[in-house]
């Protein structure tokens, strides 16, 4: 069990799992009889970022916001599982100073960009091709990989289960460091 709150920050293209991996943490945690808020990039897109567009500066002040709702929901005693694509190495790095690196788990979901489009249920790659100013992620619009992420994780080929198994699990070794430190765990 994770006692102390903590916010783990989903992050990848679209369509790469996010959403799925993060209600799938919320339940495994909620079962555990732990609080958790769940902060998905596109029901905050029909909310508190309804005046925000895709714009480079509008991506970077969604990520901006949402890290800061992230820091309340900690400072409340209540985790935080973020879904956002968050595109930009400076906007994850900008949302770990909000929060703390103590209680930040960046969880870069790697799944290549041809798993994705198949998984696009919504058509959001079909019509970035067709309309490159709708600036999709991935397509018309730039991704930054994380370059340290404490974990990487492809849904292509890894299962919700193990998923979680690996988040869990990193997040109990995370903790026990000093939290000034940082570590890095890959899958293979």
């Amino acid at each position: 069990m994770i006692r102390t709150p903590h916010t783990w920050w989903l992050t990848g293209l679209p369509c790469a799992g996010k959403t799925t991996l993060a209600n799938a943490l919320a339940e495994r945690l909620r079962a555990q009889g732990q609080a958790v808020c769940v902060l998905d990039g596109d029901v905050l897109r029909a909310g508190v970022a309804s005046d925000l567009g895709f714009s480079p500066a509008d991506r970077e002040e969604q990520a901006r916001r949402t890290a800061e709702m992230a820091r309340l929901i900690n400072r409340n005693g209540i985790h935080a599982i973020v879904a956002l694509v968050s595109p930009t190495r400076s906007g994850r790095a900008l949302a770990r100073d909000i929060i703390g690196t103590a209680r930040f788990s960046e969880v870069y979901l790697a799944t290549p960009l041809a798993v994705c489009r198949q998984r696009d249920v919504k058509g959001w790659y079909a019509r970035a091709e067709i309309d490159p100013a709708l600036a999709l992620t991935g397509v018309s619009a730039p991704y930054e990989a994380p370059q340290r992420p404490e974990l990487t994780i492809d849904t292509s080929i890894t299962n919700i289960e193990l998923a979680l198994a690996q988040i869990l699990s990193n997040t109990q070794n995370q903790v026990m460091l000093d939290p000034c430190q940082t570590i890095a765990t890959q899958n293979p």
